[in-house]
């Protein structure tokens, strides 16, 4: 080849080499600046190399985007299958807390009845003790009262004969014991009943009804309730 000449480039090379150039000529994307092929194969070998580099990186850079708009639509859905299900937590929650105050409710019921029936019972339970000491109380006083009922028959004896003398202090006793509730049992003249006398002696009359005549002994009630019948004389 003579200096100066123009020649093709492609002379140097085998035909192999130059096909493979005249296709990258055809195809100026792959990104190589070269306008014609080495003279070394290797070095064009390594160029093809760089221009699948660049073409993987490119597309890696384009391949993000998409799978960036894939996951926000993953993630928008997720969003709304979260607000789903914190609908149906909140709920499941709203379900218990109603179920928990239907049993608090219940029970409130159930310890409110227990306590108006322990009350009901109490206060049954205070009017019989109040009835039970009152009558307690009341037998107590009786029995004190009988006791003092011989002392009374003794008075009474004395002041038949000694009026005087021992009026005054019989009254004063039988006005104490009749604050207290004893009485004395007012028969002479009055039909017999033997709920309140003892027919010690009778007179035959005219048949009619029988009548106590005499009071051999008096007879005392305490607060209502005979505590000692009389002794009488009755006449028919």
């Amino acid at each position: 080849m003579v200096a100066g000449d123009s020649a093709d480039p492609r002379d140097d090379v085998s035909e192999d080499e130059a096909a493979a150039w005249d296709d990258r000529s055809a195809h100026p994307s792959t990104g190589s600046s070269r306008t014609s092929p080495p003279g070394d194969p290797e070095d064009y070998d390594e160029g093809l190399e760089r221009s699948s580099e660049i073409d993987d990186i490119t597309e890696s850079m384009v391949r993000p985007k998409t799978g960036d708009a894939a996951g926000a639509r993953h993630d928008a859905g997720a969003g709304d299958s979260g607000s789903a299900g914190d609908d149906a937590g909140a709920k499941d929650v709203e379900a218990e807390i109603e179920a928990d105050l239907r049993q608090i409710v219940a029970e409130r019921d159930e310890f409110k009845s227990m306590a108006q029936r322990i009350q009901a019972d109490f206060d049954n339970y205070r009017r019989r003790a109040a009835t039970q000491s009152l009558a307690e109380a009341d037998r107590a006083t009786g029995r004190l009262a009988e006791a003092l009922l011989p002392v009374l028959d003794a008075a009474e004896s004395a002041y038949l004969n000694h009026p005087d003398e021992v009026g005054p202090l019989l009254n004063q006793m039988l006005t104490e014991l009749k604050r207290h509730g004893l009485e004395v049992l007012d028969l002479d003249g009055k039909p017999f009943d033997p709920e309140f006398a003892e027919a010690v002696a009778h007179e035959t009359g005219d048949g009619g009804e029988p009548m106590v005549v005499e009071v051999l002994r008096s007879g005392y009630s305490w607060k209502g309730k005979t505590l000692r019948p009389a002794m009488v004389r009755t006449k028919d």
